[in-house]
């Protein structure tokens, strides 16, 4: 089914490209205005070419100009956490910036889904229930010795994987200071790795643009 032309268009653009990005637009639709409108920077071109940027850990303070604001804004080495969390692994960090600074991988075994029927059926249902209940309780206890006591100089908090599964493990009560620092939503990663994990700041420190049909 062809695209309709006139339906905005979204890309995310790493932290590091976003300049690359900006001057490309410009090249191709001309001097851009800026306007910061709360959570956005809107750039706007003389042939009607429109982008909508929005600003990560808004609001973008008071700046003399909002492109170079941005930014530098993006750039900052923030200090963050992460969750990573699939049905039987976990991944959990602490960045600055880009960089990750500390760390934990593990995995726990979960039994797969079975064909069986009947009384056998429920068992495994019920073994696997509590195989996946100890994961996250795993995870649990790796976040609280991770982020926990770095808790007052962390930003931001970002979770990835499976969005229940992160979110069962910010159910431990321990994890309050934590959860309340979860920013955006849990975004898609493959199973936890530490590539997958060093790899997960492109994710969370991407500039999501909206373009309109001209841009």
């Amino acid at each position: 089914m062809p695209t309709d032309p006139t339906t905005p268009r979204v890309v995310s653009v790493p932290a590091e490209r976003l300049a690359g990005w900006i001057d490309r637009f410009r090249d191709r639709h001309g001097p851009l205005e800026s306007i910061v409108a709360g959570p956005v920077l809107q750039l706007r071109a003389p042939d009607g070419a429109t982008a909508d940027l929005a600003i990560p850990f808004p609001p973008l303070g008071p700046t003399p100009d909002a492109v170079q604001g941005l930014i530098e804004h993006v750039g900052r080495g923030r200090r963050v956490g992460a969750i990573l969390v699939r049905r039987g692994g976990y991944a959990v960090g602490i960045f600055v910036g880009p960089t990750l600074v500390r760390s934990k991988v593990g995995s726990s075994y979960v039994q797969g889904k079975t064909k069986a029927g009947g009384w056998s059926q429920q068992r495994y249902a019920r073994r696997r229930a509590n195989q996946t209940d100890q994961a996250y309780g795993e995870a649990a206890d790796v976040v609280s010795t991770i982020l926990l006591p770095e808790i007052g100089r962390l930003e931001a908090v970002f979770g990835g994987g499976d969005k229940v599964g992160v979110r069962a493990v910010l159910a431990d009560p321990r994890l309050d200071p934590v959860r309340l620092l979860l920013t955006g939503p849990i975004l898609p990663t493959v199973d936890p790795r530490l590539r997958v994990l060093q790899a997960f700041p492109e994710q969370f420190r991407a500039v999501d643009i909206t373009l309109n049909h001209l841009a």
